[in-house]
């Protein structure tokens, strides 16, 4: 319920009381209207006399019109204040978050904050990304809201709400309600305005799949198919897939997983594996991905570089960053490795 709506019931509470308050005295004493009314505002006012000498079954209820009075008047007085410094607050607040917002750049917009976007969020905090939640939801706004997420309660389907999460200049968008349908409306809006842009999308079945593809989304994921595929490795395969979740999550620890991006001044460029490999003691190369799009898994060492494509390598934080100096890449402000565009 908004402020305007709590102001009409306050001020709809004190009309009741004073009414309440002068009918009272116009049965009890048989005074008239005006002076029924100002013995009420003197009794709540707490300002003492009488208008006329009372009876004792007035004195009665003017006791009564006391205590509820008072009570009554210093609540919706304390209400009044407490909502206008709120709203005041919460304008400032938003005021602040909104030029943040403007400041991203090379961030994510994540659409829907519930179990799943909730996740997404602590994993981009843990990496240290920036991004923008955007929901319509008022449960889930304030949510992030307490968990320190950037956040706009809106329609993520809609063209200027996206633009106001800056998604002309975002890194990719995170589409994740459990609303197939709106997930489906929040790429085509998204990818209307941003062609190139990286989508990843929620999915609950193979149908939504189909659809979301058509609308633009780059990758799709289901929850549930890939949390059973987990199930099914941690049972098979314990240690591996522990040993992976631990490189690929932990960004603290001694060795990282990364895409390193080939641009056309890159001094890798010709090179072969080996040659890649030697120079960096101790970095492997686990994939290669063509400029095509197409996927290399654990490459030869005599796999040649190619411009426009990207490495994923193993090493320490220090290893790529020295792969990095060779690729003339800059890193955007969550220190992740990006193309030099």
């Amino acid at each position: 319920m908004g402020n305007r709506n709590h102001y009409i019931i306050w001020l709809s509470v004190l009309i009741a009381l004073f009414a309440f308050g002068s009918a009272g005295y116009m049965l009890i004493e048989h005074w008239d209207f005006f002076d029924s009314f100002y013995m009420t505002v003197i009794t709540i006012a707490t300002l003492g006399g009488e208008t006329h000498p009372l009876t004792g079954n007035g004195r009665i209820f003017t006791i009564i019109l006391t205590l509820v009075g008072v009570g009554t008047v210093i609540y919706i007085l304390t209400s009044i204040v407490q909502a206008t410094l709120e709203t005041e607050f919460g304008s400032f607040r938003r005021s602040r978050m909104e030029a943040r917002i403007r400041r991203l750049n090379n961030h994510f917009v994540l659409c829907g904050y519930g179990r799943v976007g909730e996740a997404i969020a602590g994993t981009l905090k843990k990496q240290k990304s920036g991004f923008v939640v955007i929901d319509h939801s008022l449960n889930s706004f304030n949510r992030a809201i307490q968990d320190g997420c950037l956040s706009i309660m809106d329609d993520a389907t809609n063209h200027e709400v996206l633009k106001r999460a800056g998604i002309e200049k975002a890194r990719g968008l995170i589409t994740a309600f459990g609303d197939d349908a709106y997930n489906t409306y929040a790429v085509l809006t998204a990818r209307e305005i941003n062609p190139v842009l990286t989508i990843i999308s929620r999915a609950n079945n193979n149908d939504a799949v189909r659809r979301l593809k058509q609308a633009g989304a780059t990758h799709i994921i289901l929850p549930e198919v890939i949390g059973g595929q987990q199930m099914a490795r941690l049972a098979l395969r314990p240690s591996t897939v522990q040993f992976i979740e631990t490189v690929l999550a932990d960004n603290e620890g001694e060795y990282l997983v990364e895409e390193v991006y080939i641009d056309e001044n890159s001094t890798l460029i010709g090179k072969t594996i080996k040659d890649l490999e030697e120079k960096f003691a101790g970095v492997r190369i686990m994939a290669i991905r063509e400029k095509d799009g197409d996927v290399l898994i654990s490459p030869t060492l005599n796999t040649t570089i190619e411009i426009g494509g990207s490495l994923t390598a193993f090493g320490t934080m220090q290893q790529l960053q020295e792969i990095e100096g060779c690729c003339s890449l800059t890193r955007d402000s969550s220190g992740r490795i990006v193309p030099d565009l």
